[in-house]
């Protein structure tokens, strides 16, 4: 089953191609990966499939609806979720009202039952709470329930982020550069979280350039260069790719 796929997409910025005509899928319930050097088009993709900037050119499609020109919020009421490469925490909050925020779609926000306290706004925002409490014991923040997002590690940030992005229930779930900054330790534990977010059925898109990461954890891996796709495919095939190698893994990787 596809979940997402790109047709002859595009992106210029004042007649510099950051994406130029790609195309590509992604299949449900797997681990996929875009890999490539500083500059090739990696994070303006994201921002194109998640509703930040319009294409030039071309169509994205969502579990079989053109979603091309929907704005961000709609994507994510069916289903799109993502993280950032620089952190995008509340820091005036705490880390349990972090993941909160990230079931807003769920929850009645309207001014007037909010005033009033109705009691299904009540029931909502208790079930948000557990549900946050449930997701960051998840991904391995339980020592962090009760804890100010300011006072938190960086580390433990990254995770936090995820945390919040799973709050929206995503049925897709793209991470740029989750393993950003982190030691050998903590990107072991990102591995083992990412594995265990797919095996809940949930497909995930990574970008990220730690390639012991992307070689072990993903199903299948897109390389671009310049925006345009250079190869495909899976790990030991990307990996043997002499293209890939040239460009972006170096010489020592083929050995590898």
């Amino acid at each position: 089953m596809i979940a997402l796929a790109v047709n002859r997409l595009s992106k210029e910025f004042g007649g510099v191609v950051a994406v130029a005509e790609l195309s590509f899928t992604i299949e449900a319930g797997r681990i996929h990966s875009i890999i490539g050097p500083n500059g090739a088009g990696k994070t303006t993709l994201f921002n194109l499939i998640t509703g930040l900037y319009a294409p030039t050119a071309g169509r994205i499609e969502f579990a079989g609806e053109d979603v091309t020109a929907l704005p961000p919020v709609e994507r994510a009421m069916r289903g799109m979720a993502r993280t950032f490469q620089n952190l995008q925490i509340f820091f005036n909050m705490t880390a349990l009202e972090n993941v909160m925020a990230g079931r807003h779609l769920h929850i009645d926000t309207r001014l007037l039952p909010s005033l009033l306290r109705l009691p299904s706004v009540t029931r909502a925002n208790r079930a948000a709470r557990a549900t946050a409490r449930e997701l960051m014991v998840s991904v391995g923040l339980e020592s962090y329930l009760d804890a100010d997002a300011d006072a938190m590690p960086y580390g433990a940030l990254k995770r936090l982020e995820i945390a919040r992005a799973l709050a929206a229930d995503p049925k897709l779930l793209l991470l740029d550069e989750p393993a950003a900054g982190l030691n050998p330790k903590e990107t072991s534990e990102i591995d083992a979280l990412i594995q265990r977010i797919a095996a809940g059925g949930t497909t995930v898109v990574l970008v990220e350039h730690d390639m012991k990461l992307v070689m072990g954890v993903s199903d299948h891996i897109l390389v671009l260069d310049h925006g345009r796709r250079l190869a495909e495919g899976t790990a030991s095939e990307v990996r043997a790719d002499p293209a890939v190698i040239r460009a972006y893994l170096g010489a020592g990787a083929h050995a590898a």
